[in-house]
């Protein structure tokens, strides 16, 4: 017997619901690669991602996926035999540090945890160390998708200052950009990139990279440079050369609709609902805990993301609880990825999801823990009301 009939959604850290708004922006026909309509709309999209990543740095779009995005900022700001250290915290930091090394730079990952953030102090230490400056540029991701920790940006920018290091800093905002504060130049990052389909509630496909000044600086001597991603070649006055050719144009199309939606809703009161609904899942997941088969993850709550929560679980497969979600419920978790492969559960709360959606999704879980008789606390979605209705009034 299912109850699955209906609109299913995603609970998935990415790709995530992408709304009617944007999905019907993009129902409509191709334009003229050099049409003013095509054209204003790149210039529309690369200013509104100023506003998004916070910078007044150079923004570039490509018809990409994130690890697109990883090579865009790479090639475009080191030299083969550059070192590069990656601060480890999950599993996508050194995903990014293992396609710097296939691109030819000389990859150290500091070690992290994936249950924990990465150490400022380590960092400090590690980039104090570097007296000859070897250390061309650093890399680190604010959410890694697969652990579920959030790390803090200022506190490693700090860490570089503190140092006295110049090093590039580098940041994947790919489950943290259109989720949580981020703010690029306040906080003195160099690089910034991002994706479409989490956050910014798009298809995937599309790519963002922000660049400031000294990376701008760092493009001109680089040699990892291809033409494809190339700066340089898409800051061409040409239009078509935004793109290094014809316009992803439907997928841009639905993410202008995205940005409008971010805009209109203003991007402060995103971040706040994207707290709140993790603030809730975190109620929830608090009390399944209870029953000691499912834990959190990441050990301490200000290090757990807002944008996706990740459930340990003990005695039991995590596809009794997943499968059950998407053939009972119509509900799709994310599952464990990496060090956490058959391991855990993923469940997002990012981009287009209000509260209904989020509640509608623990009490799958929580369907599924009562019915397959996992141990848990009872009252998991009780505690999720509780919580959004005491944090809302």
């Amino acid at each position: 017997m299912s109850v699955a009939n209906g609109r299913a959604f995603l609970a998935t850290p990415g790709p995530t619901n992408i709304p009617d708004r944007v999905l019907q922006a993009m129902m409509r026909p191709a334009e003229e690669l050099s049409s003013a309509p095509i054209v204003d709309m790149t210039e529309s999209v690369l200013v509104d991602l100023k506003t998004i990543f916070r910078t007044r740095g150079e923004t570039f779009v490509y018809s990409a996926n994130g690890h697109g995005g990883w090579e865009a900022a790479l090639t475009n700001v080191l030299s083969r035999g550059d070192k590069v250290l990656v601060l480890a915290s999950g599993r996508f930091a050194v995903g990014w540090g293992e396609m710097a090394a296939f691109m030819g730079a000389d990859v150290e990952v500091l070690p992290g945890s994936w249950r924990a953030a990465i150490d400022p102090a380590a960092v400090e230490a590690r980039l104090r160390a570097d007296t000859g400056h070897a250390i061309k540029a650093v890399l680190m991701v604010q959410i890694d998708t697969a652990s579920g920790v959030v790390n803090d940006v200022q506190a490693v920018r700090k860490a570089l200052d503190a140092a006295g290091h110049p090093a590039l800093f580098m940041v994947d905002g790919v489950a943290s950009v259109g989720c949580m504060r981020f703010e690029m130049d306040e906080w003195g990052v160099d690089v910034a990139m991002s994706a479409s389909q989490k956050g910014l509630m798009t298809s995937p496909g599309l790519a963002f990279v922000a660049a400031n000044g000294k990376a701008l600086e760092a493009h001109k001597s680089a040699t990892m440079k291809t033409l494809y991603w190339d700066w340089s070649s898409r800051m061409n006055t040409l239009a078509y050369m935004k793109h290094c050719g014809t316009a992803p144009e439907h997928l841009l199309f639905g993410l202008r609709a995205a940005l409008d939606m971010i805009l209109e809703e203003g991007l402060e009161a995103v971040w706040t609902r994207h707290a709140l609904l993790a603030g809730a899942t975190h109620a929830a997941v608090a009390k399944w805990s209870e029953g000691q088969a499912l834990s959190f993850n990441v050990v301490e709550p200000s290090q757990r993301a807002p944008s996706v929560t990740p459930i340990l679980v003990q005695g039991v497969e995590t596809t009794a609880i997943t499968d059950f979600a998407r053939d009972v419920c119509g509900v799709t978790l994310g599952l464990g990825i990496g060090d956490l492969g058959g391991k855990a559960f993923r469940i997002a709360h990012m981009g287009h999801v209000n509260a209904p959606m989020v509640l509608g999704a623990l009490g799958a879980v929580e369907m599924a823990l009562q019915a397959k008789a996992i141990p848990h606390g009872a009252g998991g979605v009780a505690a999720a009301v509780a919580f959004l209705s005491g944090a809302v009034q």
